[in-house]
């Protein structure tokens, strides 16, 4: 029975959500993959089972709704977990990782996590006017980009964030890797949003802190492609970097014409939706 499950982790403790090389165990951090098929593997499936994630993400970037199926087969005279048993399961065997499973569901034979995906739904999150960890929430560490100045210009931001919603090659916001001859630079962007955010504690803590949202959404990114937009864009913010200056970056289709060190740290950034076909599950 093939099943798609939905799970969240913190991010910081990973080596992203692939499944790390056993001989890079020994090094310390493994993968979520690597995890949660030791959960799967726990519940005795008669098959292999090979985990295939939805969304690949970086070393230090967080997840409140990934997705991943699989296929697993118990023994002929034991009746397939249900949906919530399954996700019981599995949590009880993850135990103290920072890794969850929301839901499962059943789904069709030809059904695959990653190709049947319509939208993925990255939000980047910024604290403004921080200058030390000492002054944020316990809830907030790790899961944002401190910047020491205490505003930014938000209206050159959503106009520069105007010129990479659609349909571009998007070449000179991927960062180079293995798979750069191989992927299609030109994706489209149907969503930048820059909107206030909060933290997680706010009504909790004795002081506001100011926070902004970067939210995009595509059906799929390329490599570092959303860190190295919400950089930009924050570059745009903080007067770095002018409007049409961003345009050109864009508009070059050269990773070489991206300012070196100013992709946004993989820590600040939450991959929140991953959106199916209702027909598909």
């Amino acid at each position: 029975h093939v099943t798609l499950i939905f799970f969240q982790y913190i991010g910081t403790k990973y080596r992203g959500a692939v499944k790390v090389p056993h001989t890079q165990h020994l090094q310390g951090k493994r993968g979520v993959q690597d995890h949660l098929e030791e959960a799967i593997h726990r519940l005795r499936p008669v098959n292999p089972v090979n985990l295939s994630i939805s969304s690949r993400t970086d070393t230090g970037v967080h997840a409140l709704s990934n997705s991943a199926h699989f296929d697993f087969q118990r023994k002929a005279d034991k009746p397939p977990f249900t949906e919530d048993v399954l996700v019981q399961a599995l949590n009880f065997h993850l135990k103290t990782e920072q890794i969850r499973v929301t839901h499962a569901h059943h789904v069709p034979n030809d059904f695959h996590s990653r190709f049947c995906v319509q939208s993925r739904t990255y939000v980047y999150r910024i604290v403004l006017g921080l200058g030390h960890y000492s002054l944020f929430p316990l809830t907030e560490c790790d899961l944002c980009w401190s910047r020491c100045i205490t505003e930014l210009n938000v209206a050159a931001m959503r106009e520069a964030a105007d010129f990479l919603v659609g349909t571009h090659d998007f070449s000179s916001f991927r960062a180079v890797n293995s798979d750069l001859p191989f992927r299609n630079p030109v994706k489209t962007l149907d969503v930048v949003s820059i909107q206030p955010g909060s933290s997680f504690a706010q009504v909790h803590f004795h002081r506001e802190v100011p926070f902004l949202e970067m939210t995009f959404t595509s059906r799929s990114f390329l490599y570092k492609q959303v860190r190295r937009m919400a950089g930009a864009l924050v570059a745009v913010g903080e007067g770095l970097l002018s409007v049409q200056q961003l345009r050109e970056i864009l508009e070059a289709r050269d990773t070489l014409a991206y300012p070196q060190g100013l992709a946004a740290p993989a820590h600040g950034l939450f991959l929140t939706r991953v959106d199916y076909r209702e027909s598909d599950l």
